[in-house]
């Protein structure tokens, strides 16, 4: 039986900047526009919280029955390692999924009855990311999941709660967070690639092969910063606090660009991870200060 220490692994920590920081960006937009109410945006980072730890135990279950994770390179499965059932790693997701669910009902019920249409989607595309018969992370799709619901979805979701107004700012920072968070996820996949291949699982890594997965890695980090410079055209130079970024974000592209391999690219998620927490909080700071 698994501890709770194993839980809390199974729950994948190190990911939930990428929960975490489109939160901290629609927010920065919000209180630049003088409309920010504190209390929508605590219960759109309960949504975003529990949609990334539920679908990190979905991919554990559903990779965990598959076979995907028999020979795992990065952090402990549950499923895989035998350590939790399938069922009880099911049921975890699930309940994940409910809390998300649960913020999400509040948060639709004080702005627009829509946003339940909008979360229904999200759950979805967090469970059949890897679950089902056609999961889409194995054809190569994760990646547009990610830029979607963790950038596009996740950032101008959370400013709307709040403004009850679309706004470009919005909308550049979220290419900028969803640029990111891609990019965490083209580094997990690129380590992962041999076992990925072997498996049948056909990530965009194993589609675009190594030289041009880390190429993309770094065009992503790119992308980010030119989304930054729009936000600061539509709002202040001040959003430019955020560049902080940069400096995790080089760190992450030297291992990359360096040929690094396995193991080696599992510090890569992590500098990656700040980079993404330091962009949404870079944001914030400086908007803040602009407003």
């Amino acid at each position: 039986m698994a501890t709770p220490g194993e839980w809390l692994a199974g729950a994948r920590p190190r990911t939930l900047p990428a929960a975490i920081s489109p939160v901290l960006a629609g927010t920065a937009v919000a209180v630049y526009d003088g409309g920010a109410v504190w209390s929508k945006a605590l219960l759109a980072l309960v949504v975003s919280l529990a949609l990334q730890v539920g679908v990190n135990y979905a991919n554990d279950y559903s990779d965990g029955i598959r076979g995907t994770d028999a020979d795992r390179v990065g952090p402990m499965r549950l499923v895989g390692s035998g350590r939790a059932t399938p069922a009880a790693v099911r049921r975890a997701a699930f309940t994940a999924f409910g809390v998300a669910a649960a913020a999400g009902l509040v948060l639709a019920v004080t702005t627009a009855w829509w946003l339940l249409v909008v979360g229904l989607v999200c759950v979805a595309a967090a469970w059949f990311y890897t679950g089902g018969s056609r999961p889409y992370g194995y054809l190569g799709l994760g990646e547009v999941m990610v830029f979607v619901f963790f950038g596009l979805v996740a950032v101008t979701g959370t400013a709307y709660v709040q403004t009850e107004t679309w706004q470009l700012p919005a909308l550049d920072a979220a290419v900028g967070i969803g640029a990111i968070a891609c990019a965490i996820l083209v580094a997990n996949n690129l380590r992962d690639m041999p076992t990925d291949r072997l498996s049948g699982k056909l990530t965009l890594a194993v589609r675009l092969g190594d030289e041009r997965t880390r190429g993309f890695y770094v065009l992503l980090l790119a992308l980010a910063a030119v989304a930054l410079v729009g936000v600061a055209l539509t709002t202040s130079w001040w959003a430019l606090v955020a560049l902080v970024y940069a400096v995790p974000a080089a760190r992450g592209a030297r291992v990359v660009v360096g040929g690094a391999r396995g193991p080696g690219l599992i510090p890569v998620l992590q500098s990656t991870g700040v980079a993404e927490l330091l962009y949404g909080l870079g944001l914030l700071v400086g908007l803040a200060i602009a407003a």
